[in-house]
């Protein structure tokens, strides 16, 4: 299941003139702030600013689709013609997130959340 972008993570040089400049934006402080990832949250849609988005290839905002079933979706989307950008990782706290490429290059991120039980 595919719910939508609910996630956008700008690679940033500067971390905390980034955090600044967002928080003036949304209005609100950080729900994460660490040296490797700030976070800031605006009902449903979550901002993330990542200090080493440059050197993992990211040239600008990075959208991320929530879905269900990250291995299934991907393996779908390259069965449809993408390439896999990047595999799924887990980047804390069991969230996987990973990438493909569609056929003109661009990027299309995928995150997958736990299940809460």
């Amino acid at each position: 299941m595919n719910e939508g972008v609910w996630t956008i993570i700008y690679p940033t040089t500067n971390l905390e003139a980034s955090k600044a400049l967002f928080a003036t934006l949304l209005g609100s402080d950080p729900i994460a702030d660490s040296p490797y990832y700030v976070g800031f949250q605006v009902g449903k849609q979550h901002i993330g600013l990542n200090p080493h988005g440059h050197r993992e290839g990211q040239s600008g905002p990075q959208a991320f689709y929530h879905v269900s079933d990250i291995k299934a979706t991907m393996q779908a989307l390259i069965d449809g013609g993408a390439t896999s950008n990047a595999e799924p990782r887990d980047v804390g706290g069991g969230r996987l997130v990973g990438s493909v490429k569609d056929a003109d290059g661009n990027v299309i991120g995928l995150l997958e959340d736990p299940v809460a039980g």
